[in-house]
């Protein structure tokens, strides 16, 4: 194995004769309760009546159309009926919290209701976490697995990054209904496959580093497990999870991957961090050209975090062979519109000091990162 390269599961299991690490904290943070099943929003009124009164609804517009009637039914008939609502909700910016925020405060809201995509859950998140209030998450789509995080990511209105905002508490609940995202448009689920593929290789890479370094923080082995379990499911049941959503049928291959995307990969986020998949992504989103999602670039960033590593050909064309079945990018050319000529200007802004790339057990420089983009490209075409 050359120098760089990471051992499976980033040696999260002490080999014999090595003494297990003594330093930093093993933390896991994740939502109060997890639920998922088919019709599981004509339920929420029982949850909601458990953890406060008088619910105030965060959601995008579609969102709301699709789900808002049903979960006001619901809460109705629970005896906490919705107070108010903003479905205007396009994006987590500080205004938008501040205002959800104020709104709720005003209706003397003792609960905030997130329904929607990543947008709309970050907002009704964030705008709880500053009324002290506990917030339920109700996902509508499987593009992201924001829906259990402990943070909001907040945006400018033209969807330029600010910060993360770490929150004080995660959700109280996370209410899946698998009718509802596992039959939203498939786009959705491939994008939050892509997304969530990434945690099978990028904690390894995050759990050795922080061993390496003697961290505060050290990524928990229950996080690894799961992210690992998490990544063979994807692997086994993504493509037929795909043809089932676009037969429009709840399967159990369906259903194993709804709750990998939203379950299991945001455990690993609870119990370690990223690595350079996402910062890989972060570079490559600054090239005008390219026109994918988020989770579809994070794919090809899982690709190049595997090259970075050394991995062997075959095991990424054995993830690749998987992106292409899906219908992921397997190379740059995928992305979009690119320029060669942008590239070293990204693999520059991927191995900012302050973004995930640093989680890595060995230092990757720009050139490092424009090989492994060289040679995953080479694969994708060969």
């Amino acid at each position: 194995m050359p120098d760089h390269a990471i051992a499976p599961w980033g040696e999260s299991r002490p080999r014999e004769g090595c003494p297990v690490p003594s330093k930093g904290f093993r933390k896991v943070v994740l939502p109060s309760r997890y639920v998922q099943g088919r019709r599981a929003i004509d339920s929420i009124g029982s949850y909601a009546a458990d953890l406060g009164s008088r619910p105030f609804v965060v959601a995008g517009r579609r969102a709301f159309a699709a789900v808002g009637s049903r979960m006001g039914a619901s809460l109705e008939a629970a005896g906490v009926p919705m107070v108010g609502h903003d479905d205007s909700v396009t994006e987590c910016t500080h205004a938008k919290i501040d205002s959800v925020r104020s709104r709720a405060e005003e209706l003397k809201a003792g609960l905030v209701i997130g329904a929607g995509g990543g947008k709309a859950v970050d907002t009704a998140k964030a705008a709880a976490d500053r009324a002290s209030l506990p917030v339920i998450t109700v996902p509508t789509q499987c593009a992201t697995n924001a829906d259990q995080m402990a943070d909001a990511v907040i945006f400018t209105e033209e969807h330029q990054f600010v910060k993360d905002h770490y929150l004080e508490r995660p959700p109280a609940l996370v209410l899946v209904d698998t009718e509802v995202v596992g039959l939203a448009p498939v786009k959705y689920l491939v994008q939050g496959m892509g997304d969530a593929v990434a945690s099978g290789v990028e904690k390894p890479a995050y759990a050795a580093a922080m061993r390496a370094r003697g961290a505060d923080q050290l990524a928990a082995t229950a996080a690894l497990e799961i992210n690992m379990k998490c990544y063979d499911i994807l692997m086994a049941h993504g493509a037929e999870a795909k043809r089932d959503s676009q037969r429009r049928e709840i399967t159990e291959a369906l259903e194993a991957v709804i709750e990998a995307i939203k379950l299991m990969s945001g455990f690993g986020f609870g119990g370690g961090g990223c690595a350079p998949a996402h910062a890989i992504h972060n570079g490559l989103i600054t090239m005008p050209g390219v026109k994918k999602k988020h989770g579809e670039i994070v794919a090809y960033g899982t690709l190049v975090q595997m090259a970075l590593e050394d991995r062997s050909d075959g095991e990424i064309l054995r993830l690749m062979q998987w992106c292409y079945e899906i219908g992921l990018p397997t190379s740059t050319a995928d992305l979009g519109d690119i320029e060669a000529s942008e590239l070293p200007s990204a693999a520059e802004r991927a191995c900012n000091p302050s973004d995930t790339m640093s989680n890595m057990p060995f230092s990757v420089t720009p050139e490092m990162v424009m090989n492994a983009v060289a040679r995953v490209d080479g694969l994708s075409h060969g």
